[in-house]
């Protein structure tokens, strides 16, 4: 009698967690985003809802139609209200730009990233997180008006506290400090940390989806920008968070490849405008800058010499798919060589298709990646994605010293992108990034020196890695791909 009530009890739960799964799966099907997203969390969830419901509530469930409305227009208002005044003044329609990538291109991109390409600008390329580090807290301990920091994690460790304590002390000689960290991805932040920074004097806020409390069940749609500005006048782009693994201090990962970038010049308003529509967005208040209102940067002369650079944001809120979009683009517009280094090799349609395209048109198409992982999901489904371009004539590299985090992007020898953006369905859809592009053939010189002895430290795969893979690890690659929407 007791083993049919257990009994009872068990398929009694069996039945709901099936029920259960329906539900779910009719609810992606009528919410999620893109049709394979759609399809993948419906036949997870009706084939194993008790391995798939509960995430479904923390990656699927979320109310992204009136979110991404409340965003949208808050940004359009920000932007017709409060736009840096040489986006008025500026016809982006020609030039050096245009000379080097095409008229089509070029508009493609201003009216796909919403700012234009602004020229007088001086950028470097920061390898690696000593070099980053250094050049940003150098830049803090300079200011003399006010500090922005943005990043997706902060971590409370020695380059934590390093942050912190440079930000007091500027804090304490009267610069305003704008601090805005996002809420997963720094969900382990010391509340300690926070509101010592808060005793002294700096502005802190958190970024959620949800600007009322921070929303557990949402881990979509996370502000993944990094952005530093000082007075204005010097901003920093690119793939560093803050902790000490950025500097190499995570043995099983290190050391840690990543690059940054420092921009002086018309840009700095362009990537601080990016910062001022996330910070008002999450406090509803804009922050205090002296005149001008967006540095020195936009007293530029616009004729002077100089980079071109285009600050091109993106996020789920955008009216396009505007990461997928650029990366497309991107691609397209090469007409000798693509090189692109990410951690993740996790592309949508849209970007496989032009990858497998350039290569056939004759393209020297490369993907560097890493050879370790820090998501095992991510690694397995990027080895199936890596066969398939092989297979097309992409060329992917291994990273080997130790773990590749750089997001960057070199279209022939004309221009070269870095940012915040990863080669992923995530960074694609699900969350704010940042990417600044930069047409001088000086700094796409400098980028491809920094990308061949990237390349030299890498190994070329083959199809082999897939062909001679045990059956289980075949199954493990398949089985991973199928949450590639939302990984």
């Amino acid at each position: 009698m007791l083993m049919q009530f257990d009994l009872l009890h068990i398929g009694s739960l069996v039945a709901l967690a099936h029920v259960l799964g329906v539900i779910a799966a009719c609810h992606a099907i009528l919410y999620t985003r893109t049709s394979q997203g759609a399809i993948a969390w419906a036949v997870s969830l009706v084939a194993m809802p008790y391995f798939t419901v509960v995430p479904y509530l923390f990656l699927g469930r979320s109310k992204f139609r009136g979110y991404a409305d409340a965003r949208r227009l808050e940004n359009e208002s920000l932007r017709t209200l409060s736009h840096p005044r040489q986006w008025d003044t500026l016809d982006s329609s020609g030039g050096h730009p245009t000379t080097e990538l095409g008229h089509r291109v070029i508009r493609s991109l201003t009216r796909l990233g919403g700012m234009p390409f602004l020229p007088g600008n001086r950028v470097r390329t920061l390898v690696n997180g000593e070099a980053t580090f250094a050049a940003i807290l150098e830049a803090i301990e300079a200011a003399q008006k006010y500090v922005i920091v943005q990043f997706f994690i902060v971590r409370a460790d020695a380059l934590g506290e390093m942050l912190k304590d440079a930000l007091l002390a500027k804090a304490a000689e009267g610069v305003r400090i704008y601090f805005l960290y996002d809420s997963i991805g720094s969900f382990d932040l010391p509340h300690a940390y926070t509101s010592a920074l808060r005793a002294g004097g700096v502005d802190v806020h958190p970024f959620a989806t949800n600007r009322k409390f921070v929303n557990r069940f949402q881990v979509n749609f996370r502000n993944h920008r990094k952005i530093v500005v000082v007075d204005g006048e010097c901003a920093f782009v690119g793939g560093h968070n803050v902790g000490v693994e950025y500097l190499g201090g995570h043995p099983p990962l290190s050391p840690w490849r990543d690059t940054h970038i420092e921009v002086r010049g018309p840009a700095v308003a362009s990537i601080q405008f990016v910062f001022v529509e996330d910070w008002y967005w999450a406090t509803q208040q804009l922050p205090e800058f002296d005149a001008p209102a967006f540095g020195t940067a936009s007293t530029a002369d616009p004729a002077s010499e100089g980079m071109h650079c285009i600050v091109i944001p993106s996020g789920p809120a955008d009216r396009q798919e505007t990461c997928s979009l650029f990366f497309v683009e991107a691609i397209n517009a090469a007409h000798e060589r693509i090189w692109i280094t990410t951690p993740y090799l996790v592309p949508d349609e849209a970007v496989f298709a032009a990858l497998r395209l350039a290569a056939m048109r004759g393209v020297d198409v490369r993907i560097l990646i890493p050879s370790r992982r820090d998501h095992i999901v991510v690694f397995e489904a990027s080895k199936l994605y890596a066969y398939d371009a092989v297979r097309a004539g992409v060329r992917i590299f291994r990273y080997r010293p130790g773990f590749l985090h750089q997001k960057v992007v070199l279209i022939d020898s004309v221009a070269a992108a870095v940012g915040s953006a990863n080669l992923d369905n995530r960074s694609f859809r699900l969350n704010f990034e940042i990417t600044v592009l930069t047409v001088d053939r000086g700094f796409a010189a400098e980028v491809e020196v920094m990308l061949m002895r990237d390349f030299q430290e890498a190994f070329e795969i083959n199809r082999d890695e897939f062909r001679k893979a045990p059956a289980w690890r075949k199954v493990a690659m398949h089985v991973a791909r199928l949450f590639s929407p939302v990984l």
